[in-house]
């Protein structure tokens, strides 16, 4: 139970983490140039309004992969496997990820480069493009994947063997994916929009090593709560030495 009860915390945090890199997609910059208070005046819509669909759109597409999730939950839940099972299982997926992120020996997962169309913009009212929008961003798959969180993500949803836990998680996923389009609020001139996307180019690299980070802590936890202080010690060390010595990607 406390090892189930430790999963489900630390696979909310790789979702939150996931959500937050996701932000530096081609995609979630986009957003952040089109979904703006300017760009809404441009085009004769209410701001707020689009902000609204868009947010609404990713929370339904966080529900599309959370109702996935939830099947492949419902297997694991099948199996009954043992809480050190789990845990050792998530161990090896962290590493995984954490060897995705750092492209070590040139090893990467799957992903694409697929970008939201924008021409959307101009042939849609603001609901449909608001929450298209939302729904590809929201949904971690259709669009650009800028980090292996988000297949840990899932997979350590699954691995709680609770459908209703991994529905939850990766539909909150897409919510926190939604709420980045807040940054734009501010954005009511072309010069404050340049310095936002100016300050999130600077902090880039913190949002790299931040994910990774995320993912040796889970890893080192998930380790302890398996086998015990000095594995997770060691490979927590093993982690945070690749994090130092190679930058993410």
């Amino acid at each position: 139970m406390a090892g189930m009860t430790a999963l489900v915390i630390l696979t909310s945090i790789v979702a939150v983490a996931a959500a937050a890199r996701s932000t530096w997609s081609p995609c979630g910059l986009s957003m952040l140039s089109t979904i703006t208070p300017i760009g809404e005046q441009a085009r004769g819509n209410r701001y707020a309004t689009s902000v609204a669909w868009f947010i609404a759109g990713a929370v339904l597409g966080g529900a599309t992969l959370g109702a996935g999730t939830a099947a492949l939950a419902a297997g694991v839940g099948v199996l009954d496997l043992s809480d050190t099972a789990v845990l050792g299982a998530v161990v090896a997926l962290a590493a995984v990820a954490v060897a995705s992120d750092l492209n070590l020996g040139g090893f990467r997962l799957p992903s694409h480069t697929r970008q939201v169309n924008e021409t959307w913009l101009d042939q849609f009212r603001s609901w449909v493009y608001g929450g298209g929008f939302g729904w590809q961003i929201g949904v971690g798959l259709a669009t650009y994947i800028t980090t292996a969180a988000v297949y840990l993500m899932i997979a350590m949803a699954a691995l709680t063997g609770d459908p209703l836990v991994a529905f939850l998680i990766v539909t909150g996923f897409g919510f926190v994916r939604g709420l980045a389009v807040l940054l734009g609020v501010p954005l009511t001139t072309p010069q404050k929009m340049l310095q936002l996307h100016r300050r999130l180019e600077e902090l880039l690299p913190t949002a790299q090593r931040a994910v990774v980070a995320v993912q040796v802590a889970v890893l080192a936890v998930a380790a302890g709560a398996a086998w015990g202080v000095a594995p997770a010690a060691a490979l927590g060390l093993v982690g945070v030495a690749a994090v130092v010595a190679r930058r993410p990607r």
